[in-house]
């Protein structure tokens, strides 16, 4: 697996793995760098054979944010319109396939939101955290001011994000922002042993319409979700993934579910 502008890319069976792999920098993110992550996990996700996503940093830090080279350029010289970068930085939001953050270390401003974006987050024993935008001078970024309370509750949310302070993967855990704490050394295999669960056992369609209701479904009162969760589950009743479910079930063997695209 090559390295290109600071992203590293592999396979392994139905789980693909995005590193980010920029060691003199310590993963911090510029331009060409988020360009690859958005353009990789869109590759993956149209990609039949994949499955799930493992996101990971190479080294001891996940991601600490933006490059601080990047943010001097822009502070001597704001950009007059913004961009559209927003959907490579938020690209496992909008993936069908599963994405898991495997957080080996340090995880920051930028690199926070990519892993608030993943679908569930492991994290490295010690791994420290900050939201840090505060106190770089900037303002919530990303969509992390409607991604961090989903994940922890407004209160919490806003005291991550109004005071930019530093906290550990134990806190996290205590916050519901990850899911689970595991010695260092052991990460990447938790990840990946959890991904290929996702890929082994889980329909590939049904993790896809499950994410979408996810962001569509948080929207609506009560009522209206249940009745458009209906509409979908009819649906499925006509779809293959049903009858292969029951099948390999009733077989006692991993099901053979076809992808999602």
């Amino acid at each position: 697996m090559s390295t290109v502008d600071g992203v590293r890319y592999g396979t392994d069976g139905a789980v693909a793995t995005c590193t980010f792999d920029k060691p003199d920098r310590s993963n911090a993110m510029d331009v060409p760098m988020q360009a690859r992550y958005g353009a990789l996990l869109r590759q993956a996700d149209a990609d039949p054979d994949v499955r799930a996503v493992v996101v990971t940093g190479a080294g001891r830090a996940f991601c600490p944010g933006a490059d601080l080279g990047l943010l001097d350029t822009i502070a001597a010289g704001p950009p007059v319109e913004g961009g559209e970068n927003f959907r490579d930085v938020l690209a496992a939001a909008s993936a069908g396939v599963p994405v898991v953050a495997a957080i080996n270390g340090g995880c920051a401003g930028l690199g926070f939101v990519i892993a608030c974006s993943a679908d569930v987050r492991f994290a490295a024993a010690g791994a420290k955290f900050t939201t840090a935008f505060a106190r770089r001078g900037l303002i919530a970024e990303y969509g992390i001011a409607k991604l961090l309370p989903e994940l922890v509750g407004q209160g919490r949310a806003r005291d991550l994000l109004l005071s930019g302070r530093t906290f550990t993967a134990e806190q996290a855990l205590d916050y519901g922002l990850v899911q689970e704490v595991v010695p260092a050394g052991e990460l990447q295999l938790r990840a990946h042993a959890y991904a290929t669960e996702l890929a082994t056992h889980s329909a590939p369609r049904s993790m896809a319409v499950m994410k979408e209701q996810f962001a569509r479904e948080a929207l609506l009162p009560l009522a209206e979700a249940a009745r458009s969760a209906t509409e979908l589950m009819l649906e499925s009743f006509g779809r293959p993934e049903l009858a292969e479910g029951l099948a390999s079930w009733n077989e006692r063997r991993p099901p053979r579910f076809p992808p999602h695209r």
